[in-house]
């Protein structure tokens, strides 16, 4: 199964051909580079996608080019989230992504006031992200610790 890291914080004037040099090194494990481009002016949206074939590989990829510097800026590099379901892939089923799509301004409706209601117990309750957890974790002991101490 591949797996797709997403790299963002790119120039806009980048080229495909420049990022796939700062992946040479890992050139046996890349199965493809793309850049996400604008549809009217056919430039750098600011991200792409590299996709590696194991889920090792990927975490080696994003270990090593945390932090990298590219044509002057650091880019921001991490696995692609999933799509979420129901929506149309581009390039087939189980594709992943960055993050869902926005909607365009002036259509759609106001997320502000779904009428949606959260429980914060049972199965149906929304999970944290994985990846941030453990801080979630720690942010809920202080919490508690503040609330249990009496305040003067």
């Amino acid at each position: 199964m591949s797996v797709r890291i997403y790299v963002g914080n790119l120039p806009k004037d980048v080229e495909r051909s420049a990022l796939e040099t700062v992946f040479a090194d890992h050139a046996e494990e890349i199965v493809s580079v793309k850049l996400i481009s604008d549809r009217k002016t056919g430039k750098c949206r600011g991200f792409g996608f590299v996709t590696v074939k194991t889920d090792e590989q990927a975490d080696a990829i994003v270990e090593k080019f945390t932090g990298y510097a590219f044509e002057g800026e650091v880019i921001k590099i991490e696995k692609a989230l999933p799509r979420s379901k129901g929506k149309s892939d581009e390039e087939g089923s189980g594709e992943v992504t960055a993050a869902p799509r926005r909607k365009a301004k002036g259509g759609g409706t106001n997320n502000r006031n779904t009428g949606k209601v959260f429980s914060s117990g049972g199965t149906d309750a929304a999970q944290p992200d994985p990846r941030w957890a453990q801080d979630l974790a720690k942010l809920k002991e202080l919490l508690a610790a503040q609330q249990a101490t009496p305040t003067p």
